[in-house]
């Protein structure tokens, strides 16, 4: 099993990875701590669906990701974990050029559990462009 020795080389791993978590590669964590992430991206090219908005996929991805961050800052130490439920509301969207902000928080996490919820947001106007909430279960002990 992976075993994790800080959040930041976590971090450095997923960010630096060659397989898919490498489309992060220019997300920038901009807080961590207590079970929360504040991490920030600027909109490019490759972010985006045929009709030039970010990728709905994309935006999960970004949320199965930070929030997976958050968590490893979390007491309940440096665990592995894996998503068992993701739930998200797309209310609007982004395109070249906007610096989005992803904030996730850790509402409760247990033995197996990890309760999560997450907001994308236009970091210029505050608008909230996706709203969601994440189940992961922990590995290892």
């Amino acid at each position: 099993m992976l075993k994790f020795t800080s959040a930041e080389k976590a971090i450095q791993l997923l960010f630096t990875s060659k397989g898919f978590d490498n489309v992060l590669h220019a997300v920038k964590i901009i807080t961590s701590g207590n079970g929360s992430v504040t991490a920030e991206l600027k909109v490019d090219e490759e972010h985006l669906n045929l009709v030039g908005m970010m990728h709905g996929g994309f935006s999960a991805t970004l949320v199965d990701v930070v929030s997976g961050i958050g968590l490893l800052t979390h007491k309940v130490g440096l665990r592995p974990s894996v998503s068992i439920n993701m739930n998200l509301d797309y209310l609007s969207s982004a395109k070249v050029g906007d610096t989005i902000q992803i904030i996730s928080d850790t509402l409760k996490a247990g033995n197996n559990l990890a309760f999560l919820q997450i907001e994308i947001k236009n970091k210029e106007t505050g608008v909230i462009l996706v709203k969601g909430t994440h189940t992961k279960f922990l590995l290892g002990k």
